[in-house]
């Protein structure tokens, strides 16, 4: 089963500045209450990478690279070649102890399930499994992006085959965009499940297999008519709590949480990745955004 997330997701970016303010966002000319942070979303906000209690370990394979200027445990890599990363500094990391390793140019960096202790800022390593030898207990969940709608009585079927093209389909996602309340699109290709590709083999796109999903906050009926305009293959409008604008907003501001590595925001929630939580961070959103809205996961957890 096959499911496409068609949505605008707040993400992560990272720039060259070249002088402190640049880095900082600051305009010196600036009133400095413009633009400032609503004080519910700054009430409180955790400043420093909470430490963590006892042993922890990375959740999955993790890249240790070491550039010249000491080891650190990647939370971004950078595509090039050798790589860049950015993370916290490793402590007791040995290279000779870690054959399973490449080096190029003064760069030495390998793949590692790592254990630990973390202080908030230094991961000490007491442990390393590299990526040959680790064996993953279970696979990371997908995200939810099937069909919320109940199958129609008579399955679900094409309504005008004129319009069930990739065209189609291209306008429909444009006009969703567009709808009052929209909280995102997305496409289900499981509507015959018979004729999904076997497991290691590559979906075929065909606008006839596949269902448009599309969620607003308001006015249910009134998108699906205007998406018929459209679409005349499988549709589902579904109702949503929040629109993606709403959660976007709430993504762009978890950005300035301490360690963040990742960043988006789907189906009625924001996801936000960290490099460590002991609880507090969720709390604190919980507390700000309302309990359900924001989920905080994390590259450090507690070892087993």
């Amino acid at each position: 089963m096959k499911r496409t997330f068609v949505a605008l997701a707040a993400l992560l970016a990272l720039s060259a500045c070249s002088t402190e303010e640049q880095m900082l966002g600051v305009d010196s000319d600036a009133d400095p209450s413009a633009g400032a942070e609503p004080a519910a979303a700054t009430a409180g906000k955790p400043t420093a990478v909470p430490a963590a209690d006892g042993p922890v370990t990375t959740d999955g394979l993790v890249t240790v690279l070491d550039d010249g200027d000491g080891p650190e445990l990647c939370t971004f890599v950078a595509e090039s070649f050798p790589p860049q990363c950015s993370g916290p500094p490793l402590a007791g990391w040995d290279w000779a102890a870690h054959p399973e390793h490449e080096d190029a140019s003064g760069t030495k960096w390998g793949s590692f399930a790592l254990t630990g202790t973390f202080d908030g800022t230094t991961f000490t390593v007491t442990d390393a499994i590299p990526a040959a030898l680790y064996d993953a207990v279970s696979e990371p969940a997908e995200p939810d992006f099937e069909t919320p709608c109940d199958e129609p009585s008579g399955g679900w079927t094409m309504i005008d085959p004129a319009t069930t093209t990739q065209e189609g389909m291209d306008a429909t996602f444009a006009a969703a965009g567009r709808l009052p309340g929209y909280a995102g699109a997305w496409i289900d290709q499981s509507i015959n499940e018979a004729d999904q590709p076997a497991p290691g083999e590559a979906a075929v796109n065909d606008p006839t297999s596949m269902i448009i999903n599309v969620a607003v906050t308001e006015d249910v009926a009134g998108a699906e008519a205007t998406l018929r305009e459209t679409w005349g293959g499988a549709l589902c409008v579904s109702e949503a709590a929040y629109t993606e604008a709403e959660l976007n907003e709430i993504a762009m501001e978890l950005q300035e949480l301490p360690g963040v590595t990742t960043s988006s925001a789907a189906d009625d929630v924001v996801q936000i990745g960290v490099l460590h939580d002991d609880g507090s961070l969720q709390a604190w959103a919980d507390e700000t955004y309302g309990e359900g809205r924001v989920e905080i996961s994390a590259t450090l957890v507690p070892a087993s």
